[in-house]
């Protein structure tokens, strides 16, 4: 029952030593739209974006060692990553890796049917963009 929810939004704080550079390739390259944005008297500096629907996933560390076997051939995950859905995942990888991320698996069809690409991005976060193509559910 949507009225007994609690928990309404979840916000991911990512701390960027080049804020100018974050906030250019989040919303400026990958499209999220600018909800809202403060910049105190020193170099207090926070921009938040709306990502669109956002959840919260749970993996047993083996589940992630097989996302990255086939995302990648090898575990390169650090405990904590963001995925973005994209309509066209070899397009937008294309253009992040323009922006300056660094590419570190191409597009590729996971057994869950998604098409899934693998970027180190600013902000030290490393990023899955996964297009879903229908299949057996999401990663």
């Amino acid at each position: 029952m949507a009225s007994s929810r609690r928990v309404l939004q979840m916000r991911l704080v990512v701390e960027a030593g080049d804020y100018e550079d974050a906030v250019r390739f989040y919303r400026d390259v990958l499209g999220a739209a600018e909800e809202f944005q403060l910049h105190g008297d020193g170099d207090e500096r926070v921009t938040i974006l709306d990502v669109g629907r956002a959840t919260l996933e749970i993996s047993s560390p083996e589940q992630v060692d097989m996302i990255d076997r086939v995302e990648v051939g090898r575990r390169v995950s650090p405990r904590l990553r963001v995925a973005f859905e994209v309509t066209d995942a070899q397009q937008v990888t294309d253009h992040l890796v323009e922006a300056g991320a660094d590419l570190l698996a191409p597009p590729t069809r996971t057994p869950w049917g998604s098409l899934n690409s693998r970027l180190d991005a600013p902000g030290g976060l490393q990023v899955t963009v996964f297009e879903e193509l229908g299949g057996a559910g999401s990663e």
